[in-house]
């Protein structure tokens, strides 16, 4: 077991891990630290605890120090510089007619680097830009391009519940999401009605599928032909959070549609429903929608 703090650098973002060495942390310190790009200033949401070295990243960079007052403030006049340096940014981007939507920006904390983040169509060629905007911060300059999905991360905003993005409040790491959840679940394929501010796939969909997969492996598929107390039919609707199922009967030449329990029920014969051209079409169309 190797001892560590986790460590945020972002509302919702990624946990990082580091040693503390010999110093007892408390929830939400703020805390200076040794990364990749230089020394930063994170806040403590993991205090002083053990994990397994499979859960680390070797080797395991040391907290340098609790923050100070002074660090306090020079974290908050970076702050404020960013949003200088976003202004100024907009107007080089504008001189150089350059296609690309400038997203965010960040000093690190030593101030030996700002990270200009943007979203564009495709490939830009950025040079002359980075030349520029050196010339104007005297210190190294780093572009990169982000995703639809961490632009909406960056920006924030209300999802169609009405609540604030969760990508933005709470989720730390983006979870893949496909297709194959929206249709498990019951829900429209309308893109409109599936996708998120982003305009991929919302990452709610990934909260229940994990029961619904679980509901899925009990209850009867659409079409399936299966034993009922009052005897063999046909599956021909399934209400998953229920564990209902409509059944066609198939008594004396007269049919009769009854709904029993899932359990009620036992498969004689799984069929699966093969999709037409037309939802194939359809399906190819919302593709688009995924990662």
């Amino acid at each position: 077991m190797v001892k560590v703090v986790g460590v945020r650098f972002k509302k919702a973002g990624k946990i990082y891990y580091f040693d503390p060495g010999d110093l007892e942390i408390n929830l939400h310190e703020n805390v200076i630290v040794e990364t990749a790009r230089g020394i930063e200033f994170g806040q403590v949401v993991v205090p002083n605890t053990e994990v397994s070295e499979e859960e680390i990243v070797a080797p395991l960079k040391k907290v340098i120090r609790v923050a100070t007052e002074e660090d306090k403030a020079h974290h908050e006049d970076n702050i404020r510089r960013e949003k200088e340096a976003f202004d100024i940014c907009l107007q080089k981007i504008a001189n150089h007619k350059l296609e690309m939507k400038l997203v965010g920006v960040e000093y690190t904390f030593d101030n030996n680097k700002i990270l200009f983040y943007f979203t564009a169509d495709g490939r830009v060629d950025f040079r002359e830009l980075v030349k520029d905007l050196a010339s104007v911060f005297r210190t190294r300059i780093e572009l990169r391009q982000i995703g639809v999905r961490d632009e909406a991360k960056m920006m924030g905003g209300l999802g169609v519940c009405g609540r604030v993005l969760c990508c933005n409040s709470f989720l730390g790491e983006f979870q893949p999401v496909s297709i194959k959840m929206a249709k498990e679940q019951g829900l429209s394929l309308n893109p409109a009605k599936i996708s998120g501010a982003c305009g991929r796939l919302m990452c709610c969909l990934k909260y229940e599928q994990e029961a619904y997969e679980e509901i899925i492996s009990r209850v009867p598929k659409e079409g399936a032909i299966v034993e009922t107390p009052d005897g063999q039919g046909v599956v021909m609707s399934v209400s998953l959070l229920k564990e209902l199922v409509k059944v066609k009967l198939d008594r004396e030449n007269e049919t009769d549609l009854k709904v029993y329990k899932a359990s009620e029920v036992k498969v004689i014969k799984d069929v699966t429903r093969e999709e037409t051209e037309e939802e194939e079409i359809d399906l190819d169309e919302l593709k688009q929608l995924e990662d």
